[in-house]
């Protein structure tokens, strides 16, 4: 018989995300386990290695923001479900540290194929959420919507980079600043 989980797979890629945080691109599955309250083995039974406890973070993720996404837009007008949408990248993010690990593991995942695969799903399903609010938002003086998803998807991670860099108010206000800016501007 089979011995029962101490902690759900959901669970260890929280603490790895936590891991990534406080550790950056460095972070060891060691660590990983010590942020979910596991044995280091738990953590690599489930995923083998660190390459693969990434690439089911990015599934994960690439599964799951569309729903978010979604759901935040939810009941909203057009235009401000668009802004609820790509405010969804920011949930959980209040510390510029943690932002600046975050952005140094996915430069490192940039340079490994496998895990930019991963990373250009979950820009998929971001852009892909974004076009279809951008479609039923119908603005008269946006760019088709594919465009205006990418640009929009751009201002997000690039206001990531520089709130990490220079953090000045909290994140999500800076995102919202920055695309009802654009969004104004194509109306």
């Amino acid at each position: 018989m089979a011995r029962p989980r101490k902690i759900s797979d959901e669970g260890l890629l929280a603490a790895a995300g936590r891991a990534i945080g406080r550790y950056g691109p460095g972070f060891t599955l060691a660590q990983v386990a010590n942020e979910a309250g596991v044995a280091v083995g738990t953590v690599a039974g489930r995923f083998g290695s660190k390459q693969n406890l990434l690439l089911a973070m990015m599934a994960v993720a690439a599964g799951s923001v569309g729903q978010r996404m979604r759901a935040a837009a939810s009941g909203l007008d057009p235009v401000a479900a668009i802004v609820a949408a790509a405010l969804v990248i920011t949930d959980g993010l209040d510390d510029p540290a943690t932002v600046s690990n975050h952005l140094g593991q996915l430069g490192v995942d940039l340079a490994d194929p496998a895990l930019r695969g991963g990373f250009a799903e979950l820009r998929a399903s971001v852009r892909s959420v974004l076009a279809e609010l951008f479609a039923a938002a119908e603005l008269a003086g946006a760019p088709p919507p594919a465009q205006a998803a990418r640009v929009v998807a751009a201002l997000a991670q690039g206001a990531l980079m520089d709130w990490a860099l220079e953090p000045r108010d909290g994140i999500a206000e800076v995102l919202k600043a920055d695309v009802e800016a654009v969004l104004t501007a194509w109306r």
